[in-house]
């Protein structure tokens, strides 16, 4: 299985501990230059480290100037022009972007996309973890991750969690 990821959902599952999630998931995650570019960048070590992790594959595009086209026509940060321009080349089986925008062109172009909060209800389905709510909790007070209301509910819900 084949999975590409944006920068925000690694660095905001380092910070709550459970990037280990998607070792266990896809065994293997591919990120863009860009995107291990921005990991490098980051202030917090751990997130720097995510590079050096052996299942953790950086891979350059094929074609960059589709990216730089969903960058600056489209709107998108790099990184997600970036994850998403990848995942088209590699034909991967999920992208892994939470952003909103981001996630609304990944579907357009067709495009499976799946989120933090999509891969912890995999890890719970898959006997991973066995609650969902806390570190759905720490996500939003350690990571800032932002969830409204009826997203929260359903999380839980999907999760089979009161």
């Amino acid at each position: 299985m084949i999975v590409v990821s944006d920068t925000s959902p690694l660095c905001n599952l380092v910070l709550v501990n459970h990037l280990w999630l998607l070792r266990e998931i896809y065994d293997i995650v591919i990120i863009p230059v860009v995107v291990a570019e921005e990991l490098r960048a980051a202030s917090n070590v751990e997130i720097q480290n995510i590079c050096t992790l052996e299942w953790i594959q950086m891979r350059s595009l094929a074609n960059p100037s589709f990216a730089d086209r969903l960058y600056s026509e489209r709107g998108l940060d790099l990184g997600e022009a970036h994850a998403i321009a990848l995942a088209i080349e590699l034909k991967a089986d999920d992208l892994l972007i939470d952003e909103r925008i981001g996630r609304r062109e990944a579907l357009q172009l067709g495009l499976s996309v799946i989120g933090i909060l999509g891969i912890l209800i995999t890890a719970k389905q898959r006997g991973l973890i066995p609650i969902v709510k806390p570190v759905m909790n720490a996500l939003i007070e350690n990571a800032g991750f932002r969830v409204s209301i009826e997203l929260y509910d359903r999380v839980i819900a999907l999760s089979n969690e009161k």
